[in-house]
């Protein structure tokens, strides 16, 4: 498992590939539906198709994914990406940071320099970190996939494996978001001695029913979170459906029209984001098209939802009965905007929760929508857990 550096070089025919395909994309007549209360405003993507067509840079995007240093290996006959950043400072901790859908590591890309470098961004060099950023399996360069049965429980396995034998780290900390967080919890649960801590900015829970938590289990001062829970459930259903059910044969359209792929990702990320209904307020056009190239230059759009499909049957067992489940050290940042906000007792009755941050703002995108909040908080939860 020797890991070979790696660099981001589209070839030049797909770029030209990618634009006649957009140049001869066929918008779907839409009205009433300012508010995009049908889907995706067909205005607002004709727009984002010509800025894509006239304005992105994809080549000064792809220059500064490799400002950082790229690795891919296999593990286990699956192939792994992952961005690392040494910690400059006396005594950096290692630790490994999971995105989830419609993510790519890149969302990570704003807390990557202050959490490895806090001297360079105001903070304190006794908090840097080693900072490691997979992709996912099937998602963007951690490919292509070709084994089946890859849920969070098994990349809670190879992040182990890559951390512990590839990387060569006797402990380290770990966080996440979205599927990343259910990643980061499995390894709060099965492979808590080799943990400092974990820190989730969703609250994923391994062995929790989130179905049958009902209005009872939120306290008095959390009502706001289950009226956001209950606002947010028709924002989700869409893509649970049809991801966790026939991934496939939404690949087809997907992975053949850019445009279309952008229809389908901005919906989610406008829905599941603070932005107020403008979603260029919580993300930069820029960032949102390379995220959608990341998926597109590298075909991953279909094995990245299969993830769903494989979260839907996993045959999760826990690894030991203990109580509470998650025995590493866990913080919580519980951000307004997100999808599925918990209550904090039912958090603390299945893990070891020891920091629990209500955020200001933010989303579900929390590293990329407010990344200052995300460093700060995990650099004060790993702060005494060093050792």
């Amino acid at each position: 498992m020797r890991p070979e550096p790696f660099r981001v070089e589209v070839p030049q025919a797909q770029l030209d590939d990618l634009e006649r395909r957009l140049r001869a994309f066929r918008n779907t007549p839409d009205f009433a539906n300012a508010d995009w209360g049908y889907g995706t405003n067909g205005d607002y993507l004709a727009d984002v198709v010509d800025y894509w067509i006239r304005d992105y840079d994809w080549r000064a995007e792809e220059a500064r994914i490799n400002e950082f240093e790229h690795f891919r290996v296999e593990i286990e006959g699956i192939p792994i990406h992952y961005l690392k950043m040494p910690g400059r400072g006396p005594s950096p901790l290692p630790l490994v940071l999971t995105h989830g859908w419609p993510w790519t590591f890149w969302d990570y890309r704003y807390v990557i320099e202050p959490l490895a470098d806090p001297a360079a961004h105001g903070g304190d060099p006794a908090d840097a970190f080693d900072v490691i950023v997979p992709s996912l399996p099937g998602f963007a360069f951690s490919g292509p996939l070709e084994q089946t049965g890859i849920g969070w429980a098994r990349t809670a396995d190879l992040w182990a494996i890559l951390m512990r034998d590839v990387l060569g780290y006797e402990r380290f900390a770990a966080g996440g978001g979205d599927w990343g967080a259910f990643v980061t919890a499995q390894l709060g649960h099965k492979y808590a001695p080799l943990l400092h801590g974990i820190h989730e900015t969703f609250p994923a829970l391994v062995d929790l029913d989130y179905v049958g938590l009902g209005e009872d289990a939120y306290a008095e001062d959390e009502r706001d979170l289950y009226a956001q829970r209950r606002a947010m459930e028709g924002a989700t259903v869409s893509h649970m459906t049809v991801q966790g059910t026939d991934p496939q044969t939404l690949a087809y359209a997907l992975n053949d029209s850019p445009a279309g792929l952008a229809a389908w990702i901005l919906e989610r990320r406008r829905n599941w984001s603070d932005c107020g209904g403008d979603l260029e307020r919580a993300f930069s056009r820029n960032h949102l098209l390379t995220t959608l190239c990341l998926f597109w230059f590298t075909g991953s759009i279909g094995s990245s939802m299969r993830f769903y499909w494989e979260n839907a049957r996993q045959d999760w067992r826990p690894a030991h009965d203990r109580k509470p489940c998650i025995e590493a050290p866990t913080a919580m940042a519980i951000f307004p905007r997100d999808v599925f906000p918990i209550p904090r007792q039912v958090v603390e009755s299945h893990a070891n929760l020891q920091r629990w941050t209500r955020m200001p703002r933010g989303g579900h995108f929390a590293p990329a929508e407010a990344p200052e909040l995300v460093v700060e908080d995990l650099r004060a939860f790993f702060r005494d857990r060093r050792g």
